[in-house]
């Protein structure tokens, strides 16, 4: 937790942005995964954690703009709640640790929303992504599912704050990365051929949770590294193959690392398989380049979209002026997915927001297939904190589908391509901080080129 001065200055700041009415933050409760005490690992939802940095179940708050009043609902622990789960401080004592002087039982918060409807006053509340929400604000709102119109307004003041790292925020990344670095240079080191994808999967989980924090999101290990997010892990890797790991680490306050790695089952690469490596890692090495405050960053993605495609021509895959094939979709044989997103107290930040608020600044995102998975599109700022991941990809269906439609012939050989259709997929991660005159990168370097990888393998 920050100290209480940084969460008092975010709900100042959030309270000048909006200017009027209730803000309503709903709190996550514990989730049973398959009866009510055996439950799923509790996460506090983020935006509840950025402004009211409390870690704790059953939890909500609002603040009431009109009358300058911030109150945290919830209640104290029963005996028996203590014998199962150990005394902790009181509501009210974790309150004052982010600069909150008022609480109240968590029952007393419908009472008080009908009280502010009754008033006039507006209620905003962000969009839900879980079903105890919904439920909520049908009892406290009376709105059923259908009728809860999330505030636009809410909504952008948020963003407007996440999306701009503090210099406390930025350290507490940075450890996040450093423990994913170290998740993925395990990884290098241990797998052999034999393994298990879950054995590979342990064994780098092990450093997040040895760290003290947990997992940013469930851990990719596969060596079907075309199907973009594969969380089968019951394969045995053999000679021959890559396996590609897409892991991260989750720090006890919340905050993310992301990370990928492809790498080979022996101890080098083959021939083909480091023709195509070598292009994606030139292609990720181009948009890193590019990153800097003022860039579009769906010029950087155009930009590795076409480094991608040159490389795909010179191995006669591609065909014809490659600019031309960004522009037109044809990428997307190879280059599925986007090029990176927004990273903190989310590993995809905010993403519960919505992509148009977060990553676009309020215009619609395309249509086009492929550029349609892009999730960041705007122009970046110092303080962004955000991924770089292209990838190249060869996937049979797709490849079938378009050549049955004769879709863009003018650009792909699909005779040649053919002989790909086994090839699997390369994705590699890195985490960046946009700057003032640039970008840096967070965490510790993991193995990127070939030659990198086969020097830990």
């Amino acid at each position: 937790m920050f100290s209480k001065e940084t969460y008092i200055k975010r709900r100042e700041q959030l309270k000048k942005s909006i200017g009027s009415g209730i803000l309503l933050f709903l709190g996550n409760d514990e989730c049973g995964m398959n009866f009510e005490d055996n439950t799923y690992h509790f996460r506090q939802d983020s935006t509840f954690l950025y402004f009211w940095g409390l870690p704790y179940a059953n939890l909500s708050a609002i603040i009431n703009i009109d009358e300058d009043k911030e109150i945290i609902f919830g209640d104290e622990l029963t005996i028996d709640q203590i014998v199962w789960m150990g005394t902790q401080p009181t509501l009210k004592e974790k309150s004052q640790l982010v600069g909150v002087a008022e609480t109240r039982p968590y029952a007393k918060i419908a009472d008080y929303l009908h009280a502010a409807k009754q008033k006039g006053q507006e209620i905003h509340f962000l969009p839900t992504y879980r079903a105890e929400h919904k439920l909520k604000l049908m009892d406290w709102l009376g709105l059923k599912p259908a009728e809860q119109t999330a505030s636009v307004e809410f909504i952008k003041a948020v963003v407007n704050q996440r999306n701009y790292k503090s210099a406390e925020e930025i350290a507490e990344i940075e450890k996040a990365c450093d423990i994913t670095a170290d998740m993925h240079i395990t990884a290098i080191k241990k797998m052999k051929i034999g393994m298990r994808e879950y054995e590979l999967a342990a064994a780098l989980e092990e450093v997040a949770f040895a760290a003290g924090g947990n997992l940013s999101f469930p851990t990719i290990a596969t060596v079907n590294g075309q199907i973009l997010h594969n969380h089968d892990k019951g394969n045995i890797i053999k000679e021959g193959d890559m396996v590609l790991i897409d892991a991260g680490a989750e720090t006890a306050m919340g905050y993310a690392g992301d990370m990928s790695s492809t790498i080979p089952a022996g101890k080098k690469f083959s021939a083909r398989q480091r023709d195509v490596y070598d292009i994606q890692v030139a292609s990720h090495l181009a948009a890193v380049e590019a990153l800097r405050p003022g860039i579009n960053f769906e010029d950087v993605y155009n930009l590795s979209a076409k480094v991608i495609c040159e490389g795909m021509k010179s191995l006669g895959l591609m065909r014809g002026d490659m600019e031309e094939a960004v522009q037109a979709g044809a990428h997307a044989m190879f280059f599925q997915c986007g090029l990176g997103h927004m990273m903190g107290l989310d590993v995809h930040d905010m993403e519960n927001l919505g992509e148009v608020w977060v990553g676009y600044d309020g215009r619609p995102k395309s249509t086009q297939f492929g550029r349609k998975s892009l999730r960041l599109g705007r122009k970046l700022e110092p303080g962004f904190v955000l991924t770089i991941e292209p990838g190249v990809y060869f996937i049979p269906e797709l490849m079938d589908m378009w050549r049955k439609e004769n879709r863009f012939a003018e650009f792909i050989n699909y005779d040649k391509l053919d002989a790909y259709r086994d090839f699997g997929g390369i994705r590699n991660e890195e985490d960046y901080l946009i700057t003032e005159n640039g970008s840096r990168r967070l965490g510790k370097k993991i193995p990127l080129t070939a030659d990198e990888v086969e020097a830990l393998r």
